[in-house]
């Protein structure tokens, strides 16, 4: 079951904002999450969150873009129109394949890098026209907010706030939170 209120603590700077997480994360917390204006080296670290997979992505996008390149190229270039171009024959892929290696090159990092654009935005679920989350305009500017959930904890857990540097601490129920 979800909390009905959350708590977000604000910080105003992103060395004391790295010590306040592993002090509530010591306290065993659950932190929901965390909005910075910035990216906080290390912070997710902190936070225990599993390590992305981004990089698998990326590099079975780029076998895709090969993929495509080779057989584009090959039936583009040998078996479709096949041309005399710049004295190079035109008879096998093998024959013609150092000419295309730049073409190559070029469509795997393509691929990659737009499939992957393509794939961070889904699993962030940051799709055209979707409202803001960020339930704070500051931390797009200069300040921090950590979201952590009240479970019949509010006194213990802004008491632990306090103490780790929180600038400001404030009460919000869940769904004026999102």
């Amino acid at each position: 079951m979800e909390a009905s209120k959350v708590i977000h603590a604000i910080y105003t700077d992103d060395d004391v904002l790295m010590n306040a997480v592993k002090k509530v994360k010591a306290a065993k917390h659950h932190i929901e999450e965390i909005y910075t204006p910035f990216p906080v080296h290390g912070l997710d670290k902190a936070m225990g969150l599993a390590p992305t997979r981004i990089a698998i992505a990326a590099f079975m996008y780029g076998c895709i873009g090969l993929t495509v390149a080779t057989v584009m190229m090959n039936f583009i270039m040998i078996q479709d129109w096949p041309q005399d171009i710049g004295g190079k024959p035109s008879f096998s892929y093998i024959d013609n394949m150092p000419a295309f290696v730049p073409i190559m090159f070029e469509l795997t990092v393509f691929f990659a890098a737009h499939l992957m654009v393509i794939t961070f935005y889904l699993r962030s679920r940051m799709w055209p026209f979707k409202k803001a989350e960020n339930p704070d305009p500051r931390t797009t500017d200069d300040h921090f907010l950590m979201e952590i959930p009240v479970h019949n904890n509010q006194t213990e857990l802004e008491n632990l706030l306090k103490d780790t540097g929180a600038v400001e601490i404030n009460i919000v129920d869940n769904e004026e939170a999102h």
